[in-house]
């Protein structure tokens, strides 16, 4: 499997050697033996956990839908932010509300699809980090699209060929121990330190775009949202 933190050589080949509890902590690398939701507890969503941002100049049913259990947001590249005082990107995301946390492991699942076209847009991320203020990046983990391929940040690929077709999202934050895996339709394709300590940490999944190179329309799609947290 692919670690794609980490560069060939010595290093590979202690990873090979010591067992991933010792690498990476126990809680997350339990996950990466078999099902990533095993030995976790799901907790269980309300719909007032289900917190929608959208430009704040147009009505809600104009960037979003919710047909047949599928939660459908698009933008456009011009749209405003959220938030009238606000100097971010255009978005419209789901915000899981009323879960916040500081500490502990927790998990994100849900079913995203992405249409071709949509390019330079984070699907889905954990919001908090401790770097924020000094380098404008206010997220632990940004799953984004390029050109059919999901991407931490602008960086490394965690998936290929992803247009078109629904696949299963699993992102896991051991907040203790400052680690994130995310998964894709069960596998596991990223392993990463965290970025720091945060007040609150929380889960997003829809379409942000990113600060440059994004297509001038940009969607998502997600269904079968669940969280969970590891006792």
């Amino acid at each position: 499997m692919k670690r794609f933190s980490f560069s060939h050589g010595t290093v590979l080949t202690i990873i090979l050697v010591l067992p991933a509890a010792i690498l990476f902590g126990s809680d997350i690398a339990a996950a990466s033996a078999g099902d990533p939701t095993d030995g976790f507890t799901e907790v269980p969503l309300k719909p007032s956990n289900i917190a929608l941002q959208k430009p704040y100049d147009v009505p809600l049913d104009q960037r979003y839908s919710f047909i047949d259990g599928v939660h459908r947001m698009w933008v456009y590249s011009d749209d405003k932010p959220f938030s009238r005082h606000s100097d971010t990107q255009p978005r419209t995301e789901i915000r899981i509300a009323g879960l916040d946390y500081s500490s502990g492991v927790w998990q994100f699942e849900g079913h995203g699809y992405v249409p071709k076209g949509t390019s330079g847009a984070t699907v889905a991320q954990i919001h908090g980090a401790s770097h924020g203020a000094t380098t404008g990046v206010s997220s632990t983990v940004m799953v984004r699209i390029y050109s059919g391929d999901l991407r931490y940040y602008s960086g490394d690929v965690i998936a290929r060929g992803m247009y078109d077709k629904w696949f299963r999202l699993n992102m896991i934050h051991d907040a203790d121990a400052g680690k994130v895996a995310v998964y894709v339709d069960g596998k596991e394709v990223f392993r990463h330190d965290a970025r720091g300590k945060a007040r609150a940490f929380y889960f997003k999944c829809g379409v942000y775009a990113a600060p440059k190179d994004h297509s001038r329309y940009m969607e998502s799609r997600w269904k079968n949202i669940k969280m969970y947290k590891k006792k």
